[in-house]
């Protein structure tokens, strides 16, 4: 028996009671991406994205854990759900127009004291201002940095369109805004670069391909050392008591973390380690959160119809953006149909040997977007459910 289809034998023991859709976690693997994630930063404290959890209880778990410390959020309402849910280190990701989540923040020194927000424009803060509803509590201000690579004189761009934040002058510029401006307080830099942490550099059946994600990604990581260590030094200049400065991403977490100018990583799909996640030759993961279609229809030889089950990621649309079938082995999309909101198809041999009701297994192309499909993530031990946990979506919180 191959290691997968032991994977697969034990998860449909441990949900053999349950009716799919369903979707588990996988603790001991969950638990090895986490303690390699930990190896790789080589000290550096991890902040979780919890944007790639959804889940309080594994946030809570992975935080347990020596080596990570804070989360990074992906919305203001959800920084403060998570303050005021006990959580007291929260760096929010983006920039936020929410007036009224502005306007809980300045009124409670709790919230205020733990989540700390992200700028990259003068107006931004004017937003916040605007937004205060006569509250004087001082806000935390994180700049973001953009981390893209520029070549040709700029006329190629390799990266996200984030922040306009490029050079140490423009950041030291908006540093001096914030530290003279009364009710607000600078307290880190940010700077995600997503084309080295996000791109994987092995794709399958493309080795040119690979070999030119590597040089460009080589590349950019020197750029970048150089930029940030710069950017930081401008900054620090104007506030010396600045606490963090965070980068990475999973796919990067070794290399940012052997910058002296980075204090902290941000990780997140690390731990549930989705599809995307498969070509890279930095780290190896194993495949923790899944979800399960029952088989409701065998319309002929090498074919199976499982329910639902078009779950696709966000980013440019393309293949990679869909989940995949993961167990049993061998199983793919129709590609005039691929997976379907209400039914889908999938062919190959192994479909003979299905009944109707037995489970497929599939892996979400990103980590966290499973979770917004699913009310609870079952966390499974060995050939058990130990736990069934909600997600934010369980809880009542879709913030995007």
């Amino acid at each position: 028996m191959t290691p997968r289809a032991a994977d697969r034998a034990r998860y449909d023991r441990a949900t053999a009671h349950l009716d799919a859709p369903v979707a588990i976690v996988d603790l001991e693997a969950f638990d090895a991406n986490a303690e390699d994630l930990v190896r790789r930063a080589g000290g550096k404290p991890i902040r979780v994205a919890s944007k790639s959890v959804r889940c309080r209880a594994l946030l809570e778990r992975v935080l347990a854990r020596e080596g990570f410390a804070g989360i990074m959020s992906f919305t203001l309402d959800e920084s403060l759900w998570l303050a005021r849910a006990g959580f007291d280190d929260v760096l929010l990701a983006y920039p936020s127009a929410d007036r009224t989540a502005y306007g809980e923040l300045a009124n409670d020194p709790k919230l205020a004291a733990a989540v700390t927000v992200m700028v990259d424009d003068p107006a931004q803060l004017d937003l916040i201002d605007h937004a205060r509803a006569g509250g004087g509590e001082e806000i935390r201000v994180c700049l973001e940095l953009d981390t893209s690579l520029r070549l040709l004189g700029g006329r190629v761009r390799v990266g996200a369109l984030r922040s306009p934040l490029r050079e140490p002058a423009q950041l030291a510029e908006l540093a001096r805004s914030v530290v003279r401006r009364p009710g607000f307080r600078l307290v880190g830099i940010m700077a995600y670069e997503g084309h080295v942490a996000g791109v994987g550099d092995a794709v399958a059946g493309r080795p040119l391909r690979s070999r030119a994600i590597r040089l460009m990604q080589s590349a950019a990581r020197r750029e970048l050392a150089e930029r940030r260590a710069a950017v930081v030094r401008a900054v620090r200049a104007v506030a010396p008591d600045l606490e963090f400065v965070n980068g990475g991403g999973t796919g990067s977490v070794q290399y940012t973390a052997a910058e002296d100018a980075v204090t902290e990583i941000a990780a997140g799909s690390g731990l549930f380690v989705p599809r995307l996640f498969d070509n890279y030759t930095s780290f190896t993961g194993r495949p923790a959160a899944l979800f399960a279609q029952p088989v409701v229809r065998r319309p002929g030889v090498g074919v199976v119809t499982v329910l639902g089950g078009g779950y696709p990621a966000s980013g440019a649309a393309g293949v990679d953006r869909l989940p995949v079938p993961y167990l049993p082995e061998g199983l793919r999309y129709d590609p005039r149909e691929g997976p379907g909101e209400v039914q889908t198809p999938l062919i190959g041999g192994p479909a003979d040997d299905l009944l109707i009701g037995d489970k497929v297994w599939f892996r979400h192309a990103k980590a966290g977007e499973l979770c917004e499909r699913f009310d609870s993530l079952r966390l499974v031990e060995g050939d058990r459910v130990t736990a069934t946990v909600p997600t934010y979506r369980g809880e009542g919180r879709t913030f995007l």
